[in-house]
């Protein structure tokens, strides 16, 4: 079960979950080719190792564990694997 980054990251794009997590999954970081194009960041599916490390550091509340995500934001998870090509 990987973690998934939701709508109110949308136009926020804190990098703070992208600096907690210890496996390099969270992008595109501050930065990073892509990070001004974006409109929110992604965790990919495959490498996150499910510590949770980015859900509290988040300043909007936008990390939830695949299972938890809520209803209304359901479409998120295929998001964030389309964007790593998953």
């Amino acid at each position: 079960m990987a973690y998934v980054i939701a709508e109110p990251c949308i136009g926020t794009k804190d990098t703070a979950c992208a600096d907690a997590c210890p496996v390099d999954c969270i992008h595109p970081k501050k930065g990073e080719d892509g990070n001004e194009e974006a409109v929110q960041l992604f965790i990919d599916p495959v490498e996150c190792i499910d510590c949770g490390a980015c859900v509290p550091v988040c300043p909007v509340s936008a990390i939830y564990a695949a299972d938890d995500l809520p209803d209304k934001w359901a479409e998120f998870q295929e998001k964030n694997a389309a964007h790593f090509g998953r």
